[in-house]
């Protein structure tokens, strides 16, 4: 039996998923949500096998919903243009299905979501913002974030650092709490990412971080709560 979770703004799309979905012997829906923070919240507590997922969910998206599951269940993309298949693709969506969705497309659908093999754990996928393009990166590969203003600077392996208009907020409320720690107002450190932690006197130390370039000079405070985040993952 297959445990579904729909999740869309609208109330018409979602009771018409739902009929469709009620022809499915082997299929129950398990909860309805029409916003991000009540399917995270449903998706947490019943634990479904798949998410049918709308792309736009007023001022957030789809995307903002997967950074924040782990581990994550099979996503099938369910909206009303095909601009995001891309991008549903690249984070591993079982499917992409466009509004409105037909009987034998979402059967086809199905029969491929159960001859999938049983999902892997896979790190949540961080949307960043840039001017004229979206680029969605592992959480993995994120290895620092630093405020500016009103704009983050996010450090990722491999590539240049990239200026994102979002708060710190904003990332530290989707990134896993686990791993990711806030040490002070303007910095949040990946703590799988942290490589050696020197303290040449109290009120100083430097972090080097596995991808950054250069030691990261730490005030007092900032190395007090990077301590008590790295004995308390121990």
């Amino acid at each position: 039996m297959l445990r579904v979770v729909v999740v869309d703004d609208e109330p018409l799309a979602i009771r018409a998923m739902q009929r469709l979905l009620s022809a499915q012997s082997d299929v129950v829906v398990v909860g309805t949500a029409e916003s991000l923070e009540t399917a995270l919240q449903l998706i947490q507590s019943e634990r479904p096998d798949v998410v049918f997922l709308d792309v736009d969910l007023g001022a957030r998206n789809g995307f903002d919903l997967l950074a924040r599951l782990l581990p994550r269940p099979k996503i099938i993309f369910v909206t009303g243009t095909p601009q995001h298949a891309v991008a549903a693709f690249a984070v591993e969506a079982a499917d992409y299905l466009l509004k409105p969705v037909m009987a034998d497309r979402l059967e086809e659908s199905l029969k491929r979501l159960r001859r999938a093999p049983a999902p892997q754990s896979i790190a949540p996928v961080v949307e960043l913002r840039l001017p004229n393009r979206s680029l969605y990166a592992d959480a993995v590969t994120i290895i620092l974030l630093s405020a500016e203003g009103d704009f983050t600077r996010v450090h990722l392996v491999n590539q240049p650092a990239l200026l994102i208009l979002r708060t710190l907020t904003h990332f530290e409320s989707l990134l896993p709490a686990g791993v990711f720690h806030r040490i002070s107002r303007s910095m949040i450190v990946n703590l799988d990412r942290i490589r050696k932690l020197d303290a040449p006197s109290r009120d100083i130390s430097f972090l080097t971080l596995d991808g950054l370039a250069d030691p990261l000079p730490l005030g007092r405070t900032a190395t007090l709560r990077l301590r008590r985040a790295l004995k308390a993952q121990a």
